[in-house]
């Protein structure tokens, strides 16, 4: 279900408490996509987020994706207490729309590079553009075969062969897919296709994703040698079509 941020700017796809699924920015407005020079712990992050907007001249209410890493996978129910914390802080931003969370967001554990606690990596927001085309942030997406975040909806829990990776990738591939076209988008606006795994991707990308995307596949495959934020789930991805990206 699409919803209105008159405030923000843009549409959201409805998603789960914790984060929407994905936005498309209103017709006179895009999406821009930052990325932070140094992460900073999460709380300091909105501080960061904030202090850059106002020197912009753009309100909160314009946030609408949000990247964090984290030091390791949360259990489930570690994942729903920092949540918790998370929406609270997005609750006291009065960013919410008619009570429903439309900040999309990907929160996923570095294997390589690792952070001491949750960090901010970068977000994305709305600002004025002479453009008509289309930009959108999907947020990111694991094998969770559930709206509700309960173990036994994990796509082939525990398992990690070949042919358990290459359905739990096709799961993620459709999820993506029914988040674009959901937002009224098309693989033809992504400018950044985002795969998160600790595990070989070579036999998935070219079968499983390149195949997908269409024109998308012109801009390649960004692979984060990363877990996704919940014990178990092995493979999450993410994407985005903008026109501007910068580090700040």
């Amino acid at each position: 279900m699409l919803i209105e941020n008159k405030n923000g700017h843009y549409l959201f796809l409805k998603g789960i408490a914790p984060y929407s699924s994905g936005a498309i920015a209103q017709p006179g407005f895009e999406i821009v996509h930052a990325v932070l020079e140094q992460v900073l712990p999460w709380r300091e992050g909105f501080e960061r987020i904030d202090s850059y907007l106002n020197a912009i001249g753009r309100d909160r209410a314009v946030l609408c994706g949000i990247e964090l890493r984290c030091p390791t996978p949360y259990s489930m129910d570690g994942f729903i207490a920092f949540n918790r914390d998370y929406c609270a802080m997005l609750e006291a931003w009065e960013l919410y729309v008619d009570g429903v969370n439309p900040v999309a967001r990907t929160n996923v554990s570095p294997a390589f590079e690792k952070v001491r606690e949750p960090v901010l990596y970068g977000f994305s927001y709305t600002v004025p553009t002479k453009s008509s085309r289309k930009t959108v942030v999907i947020a990111g997406g694991g094998e969770l075969d559930s709206p509700k975040l309960v173990r036994e909806a994990i796509i082939r829990r525990g398992e990690t062969s070949e042919e358990a990776m290459r359905e739990k990738a096709a799961y993620v591939v459709d999820v993506m897919e029914k988040r674009l076209l959901g937002l009224g988008g098309s693989w033809d606006l992504m400018t950044a296709v985002n795969i998160y795994t600790v595990h070989a991707v070579e036999g998935l990308v070219e079968d499983l994703v390149l195949k997908r995307i269409g024109e998308a596949a012109r801009h390649g495959i960004r692979w984060y040698h990363a877990r996704p934020p919940i014990v178990e789930i092995e493979y999450e991805m993410d994407m985005r079509g903008v026109l501007q990206e910068v580090v700040i």
